[in-house]
């Protein structure tokens, strides 16, 4: 009866350490080359406002809401400088959705755009450039 305690015990302990990799993470969010990603600029300005906590917390997931499955990943960069720390940031923050289809993309772009730019208000007052891109190549560095 003890032999068999010690046994299971071991067994699920070991099963729960094997399961545990802190190493990796939960979700893997890289870009493959035939993805398409779409950038969101809003350029830097005299007089230019932009509400990161906004945009973070309530535009960028409803815009990921209504691209559905066909949206990869999204994420979203604040300008710190330009080319060098002295220089002025170009674009306040970038926005980013990492896609699988241009045209189901636009649709759900069309579909809401009502919602999305009524939304710009609350978060900014800088009209956005927008660039969609096909990912062609990934390159790593292999110096470690």
């Amino acid at each position: 009866m003890t032999f068999k305690i010690i046994f299971f015990s071991l067994l699920f302990a070991s099963i729960g350490l094997h399961s545990c990799k802190p190493s990796q993470q939960a979700h893997s969010f890289i870009p493959e080359s035939g993805m398409f990603k779409v950038a969101i600029f809003y350029p830097n300005g005299e007089g230019k406002t932009f509400n990161m906590d906004y945009y973070k917390n309530r535009h960028m997931p409803m815009v990921a809401g209504f691209l559905g499955k066909n949206l990869k990943f999204y994420e979203i960069d604040m300008g710190i400088s330009g080319r060098t720390t002295n220089d002025k940031v170009p674009f306040i923050a970038i926005g980013y959705f990492y896609i699988s289809d241009v045209s189901e993309y636009n649709n759900a772009i069309a579909q809401n755009r009502d919602s999305i730019v009524s939304d710009f208000k609350n978060y900014t007052n800088i009209q956005p450039v927008i660039q969609i891109s096909e990912i062609k190549y990934l390159g790593h560095n292999k110096i470690k």
